[in-house]
């Protein structure tokens, strides 16, 4: 199956905590305020593929649904945040409420026990297989400099051989690898000057 990629999506803001959060919000919400992101660089524009798009637009499908249904419902009101992934009530989901789903995925595919976050590293480590540079890895991280992608992120020794059968072709499905760029030496070309200037002077 390949996965094209036509869409692109802005990353401007992430739900999180403030200092002021656990005095000024109830104790649910603490961590689903909108904040800034942590660096100018993690302000940014990633290609994302079909594949994630269509899944965007059946959530999407599941929200209205659910707004509808709750639009006249006095004691649960729809709250209208505009997050397309939330509950049927609307509220923002928490970063631990996909936990189960991610585990239970896992054991399914029979992949290694990782944290979520550690995906990151191995989307790393593969495009830097797949001949990406550091610095465009680094831009698609979000990063703030190529040493923490590169010291970090991608790990050239120990990459995750039990799954990488699987992981590379999905991967090169999805983000081709990087073409090779012809580079012209323009130094060794000789240039007759006289005939070049009679034809600026015609």
């Amino acid at each position: 199956m390949i996965f094209k990629i036509n869409r692109k999506l802005d990353l401007k803001e992430q739900l999180g905590r403030t200092k002021e959060s656990s005095d000024k919000y109830k104790k649910k919400t603490v961590t689903k305020q909108r904040i800034k992101l942590k660096t100018k660089s993690s302000m940014r524009q990633n290609e994302i593929p079909d594949l994630l798009f269509e899944a965007i637009l059946e959530q999407r499908k599941i929200y209205e649904k659910n707004k509808r249904r709750r639009i006249n419902d006095k004691n649960y009101p729809f709250i209208d945040e505009n997050y397309i992934c939330c509950s049927t009530y609307g509220h923002s989901r928490s970063r631990g409420f996909h936990t189960k789903y991610f585990n239970k995925l896992k054991q399914d595919l029979n992949l290694p026990n990782i944290k979520f976050h550690d995906l990151r590293h191995t989307y790393a480590t593969l495009l830097s297989k797949a001949g990406f540079s550091v610095k465009d890895i680094s831009t698609l991280l979000g990063h703030s400099t190529e040493i923490v992608t590169a010291d970090v992120y991608i790990d050239t020794q120990t990459v995750i051989y039990d799954c990488l059968e699987i992981l590379e072709p999905y991967i090169e499905s999805v983000i081709p690898p990087q073409q090779d760029h012809i580079v012209y030496d323009y130094t060794n070309i000789d240039v007759d000057l006289d005939s070049y200037y009679d034809e600026l002077m015609k």
